[in-house]
């Protein structure tokens, strides 16, 4: 079986390349890929080469595919895998596979790690290791694109889950945020900030009494507010505030003036920046929580922590890497309930504009990029299909069925692109 992917063989050194995949063995897993969403994980991973954790050192050698948040159909399945999975299955994965040194990496997972697994690939080979640690998931829900958003959304539940409050008197922390308590997200109207606002609106666990989302650009504040609006969460029980703190004369002070002095019990970070990670700490409440969910690229980021609040507030910091598999399982159950990612995509493209789009992620501006791997387009806006269209069919009718969907990816969608774009 020959395969089309994207490899890395070093730093910003990406290759579109069709490579045969060698015949699987008894306890492997041959899969077609058919979405893979970007993400900024994959650009470090290319701008780092192996100064990055879970590259392994031999790349230039054997070079990995890249792509982790990806979603497809089982093709053929190893006799030992047999009982649990079937050819036609739909899948999603969840990639971090290890916590400590594994065998291939320091920290190994698919789209880092491996020469025949990765989203960015039209066919890959689903080593062992991924089935034995169950993660290898079923999806049971209507397209690929939610599948392959899972893995970004399993990231956001994981930090909720990882927030943690202290018991007075007593040793014990309760983990996860408070039930009915006051959450800030800050830098929030990225991917990664959508992604935690849609699932604070449709958790029906526990959930905050308000929910104050920040960031310095108003646009993306205006769109972020279209999607997830203050009168669909006050139907939830939340009060839902956008607040652009640029326009702000003292955001420390007027954000907490919206707990009248209290401050907030758990606050998240979407953006690794040394001043939003001090807003987030002067803001705190008692017993906050300030959870650090951007991930730097910097190893020696730092920001300064009011440690006389740690000493009388007991306010104190958590952080995550990832979400876990039962985070995964939780997002893919949300979704079937309802939860739609679509919100986080703004670019569609093919396998083709794959290596530009990740290593000028950071530059391209709105939320997630979703590739299409057996499809060849550039990586384009939906928000330019309508222009597109006037001399595209294709476009045109991708613009009227996103129309139809305010302006968002849908299933529609997804099946008129699959049945009608240029094959790669």
């Amino acid at each position: 079986m020959k395969t089309k992917a994207i490899r890395l063989y070093g730093k910003k050194d990406l290759r579109l390349e069709e490579f045969e995949l060698p015949q699987i063995k008894d306890n492997e897993i041959l899969a077609k890929v058919i979405s893979d969403s970007l993400c900024m994980s994959s650009y470090k991973a290319s701008t780092q080469g192996t100064d990055h954790k879970r590259i392994p050192n031999d790349v230039a050698q054997n070079p990995i595919i890249i792509g982790h948040e990806f979603a497809g159909e089982l093709v053929e399945v190893g006799t030992k895998w047999a009982h649990k999975f079937k050819v036609g299955d739909k899948f999603s994965i969840q990639p971090a596979l290890n916590y400590e040194a594994g065998p291939v990496g320091v920290l190994s997972a698919p789209g880092y790690s491996y020469q025949y697994i990765g989203g960015d690939a039209t066919y890959v080979i689903i080593p062992n290791e991924v089935m034995e640690k169950d993660c290898l998931l079923a999806y049971h829900g209507e397209g690929f694109y939610p599948a392959s958003l899972a893995e970004p959304l399993s990231c956001v539940i994981g930090a909720m889950h990882a927030n943690y409050h202290l018991s007075p008197g007593s040793y014990v922390h309760k983990m996860e945020i408070v039930d009915r308590g006051k959450m800030a997200i800050l830098a929030g109207v990225g991917p990664m900030g959508l992604a935690a606002i849609n699932y604070v609106l449709h958790r029906d666990d526990r959930r905050p009494a308000l929910c104050v989302v920040t960031d310095v650009d108003q646009t993306r504040l205006d769109r972020a507010a279209s999607l997830y609006t203050v009168q669909f969460a006050a139907s939830r029980g939340i009060e839902l505030l956008y607040v652009n703190t640029a326009k702000m004369q003292n955001p420390v002070e007027e954000l907490k003036a919206i707990t009248y002095g209290e401050g907030f019990n758990d606050v998240f970070v979407f953006a690794p920046v040394k001043p939003v990670v001090e807003q987030a700490d002067a803001i705190l409440g008692f017993d906050g929580c300030l959870n650090f969910f951007a991930g730097p690229g910097d190893p020696n980021f730092s920001a300064t922590f009011n440690f006389y609040n740690v000493h009388y507030g007991y306010t104190h910091v958590a952080g995550t890497s990832g979400g876990n598999n039962d985070d995964m399982v939780e997002a893919l159950m949300m979704m079937s309930k309802g939860l739609d990612p679509a919100g986080l995509i703004t670019h569609i493209g093919g396998l083709n504009s794959v290596i530009e789009a990740t290593n000028h992620l950071p530059e391209i501006p709105g939320g997630k990029k979703l590739i299409y791997t057996h499809v060849e387009m550039p990586l384009t806006p939906i928000s330019d299909f309508a222009k597109l269209g006037e001399s595209n069919a294709i476009y045109k009718t991708l613009a009227e069925i996103c129309d139809k969907n305010m302006g968002l990816w849908s299933v529609e969608a997804e099946s008129y692109l699959l049945a009608n774009a240029d094959k790669l």
